[in-house]
C-alpha cells in the first residue's frame, strides 16, 4: 500500500500536479514561475469580473489577476523571490561548482562541440562587423558647422540604429540555427530562449568592439552559448532539458579555458564570465525597455519589438 508520501501531491493554486514547495506553498512548475514573472514586472493586475474567476488546470491563464491572488491567498510570498540578476547569480555560481569537479582536458564528445560551435560562429557571427559598412549613416550626420547649434537628427540616426540592430538579431538567430543542441528543443523553447537572449549576445558582441588593439572578439562562441540557455526564460516548456544543455556548455567551456593553460591572474576567468551574465540579464532589462519606448522605433524594426516583447 503506498504511503501518502508517495501519492501524488496537486497545486493549492490550480490543482495541477505540484512539484514541491515554491516561495512557501505547494505548487505546480506553471504557478511558479508565473508568481515569479509577475512579482518581478511589478504591473498591477485587475480582475475585469470583481476577482470572481477560476483558477483550474484548464483556466488558469483567463485572469492573471485572480491567479495571482489565490497564490498570495495560498501562502505564497514575494519577499522569497530573488530578483532575476540574483537568481542568475545563484545558477552561475552552482554551475562553478559543478565544473570545479570536472575533468580539465576536453573530452571526445567536447571536441566535437567545440568545434560545431566555432563553426557556427565563424559563419555568421566572426565576420558581423565588417558588414556593418553597409549601415553607416550618411557623412553630413557628423558635420557640425561653427556658429551654428548641434542638431542631431533623430530619425536619420534611429534608421540606422534600427538596421543595424536587426542585423546583429537575424545573425544571432542564424548562428543558434546552426547547432544541433539547439535545433533539437521545442520550436517554442527556441523563440523563448531567443527572445530571452538575443540582446544579450549582441550586447556581448558589441562590447568587443572596444578592443582596439587586436580588433579581435574578447567573448567566444562558448559564453554566447550559456547565455542562450538560460532556463529562466518566460514561456520554457522543458526546463529540465534546457538544464542540461546549459550545464554541457559550462562544462565544455570550464574544460576548455583550463586547457589553455591560463596564467595565473586568470585562473579565476570561468567565474568571472560566468559572474558577468547576472550583470548582463539587468543590462538586457533596461536596454529591452528603452527599446520599447523609442517612440516611432517599432514601426522601423518590428523583428527586434517582438524579440523585447
Amino acid at each position: 500500500m503506498a504511503s501518502e508520501e508517495d501519492e501524488p501531491r496537486n497545486c493549492v493554486v490550480c490543482g495541477d500536479r505540484a512539484t514541491g514547495y515554491h516561495f512557501h506553498a505547494l505548487t505546480c512548475e506553471g504557478c511558479k514561475g508565473f508568481f515569479r514573472r509577475t512579482v518581478n514586472k511589478k504591473t498591477g493586475l485587475t480582475c475585469p469580473f470583481a476577482g470572481s474567476c477560476n483558477v483550474s488546470k484548464a483556466q488558469r491563464r483567463h485572469c492573471p489577476a485572480c491567479r495571482l491572488q489565490k497564490c498570495l491567498n495560498a501562502g505564497m510570498k514575494k519577499d522569497m523571490i530573488l530578483s532575476s540578476e540574483a537568481l542568475a547569480l545563484r545558477r552561475a555560481k552552482q554551475a562553478q561548482r559543478r565544473a570545479q569537479q570536472a575533468p580539465t582536458q576536453l573530452s571526445k564528445e567536447q571536441k566535437e562541440l567545440v568545434q560545431i560551435l566555432l563553426g557556427a560562429h565563424n559563419r555568421h557571427m566572426g565576420t558581423m562587423f565588417e558588414q556593418f559598412v553597409q549601415f553607416r549613416p550618411p557623412a553630413h550626420l557628423f558635420i557640425h558647422h561653427q556658429g551654428l547649434p548641434t542638431l542631431v537628427p533623430v530619425l536619420p540616426l534611429l534608421t540606422h540604429f534600427a538596421d543595424i540592430n536587426t542585423f546583429m538579431v537575424q545573425q544571432v538567430i542564424k548562428f543558434t540555427k546552426d547547432l544541433p543542441l539547439f535545433r533539437s528543443l521545442p520550436m517554442e523553447d527556441q523563440i523563448s530562449l531567443l527572445k530571452g537572449a538575443a540582446l544579450e549576445i549582441c550586447q556581448i558582441a558589441l562590447n568587443t568592439t572596444f578592443c582596439l588593439q587586436t580588433q579581435n572578439f574578447l567573448c567566444g562562441p562558448l559564453h554566447y552559448t550559456i547565455e542562450d540557455g538560460a532556463r529562466d526564460r518566460p514561456g520554457i516548456t522543458r526546463r529540465e532539458e534546457i538544464d542540461q544543455v546549459q550545464e554541457e556548455m559550462a562544462l565544455t567551456l570550464h574544460s576548455y579555458i583550463n586547457g589553455q593553460q591560463p596564467r595565473p591572474r586568470d585562473r579565476f576567468l570561468y567565474a568571472k564570465l560566468l559572474g558577468l551574465l547576472a550583470e548582463l540579464r539587468s543590462l538586457n532589462n533596461a536596454y529591452g525597455y528603452q527599446i520599447q519606448h523609442i517612440r516611432g522605433l517599432s514601426a522601423m524594426m518590428p523583428l527586434l519589438q517582438e524579440i523585447c516583447s
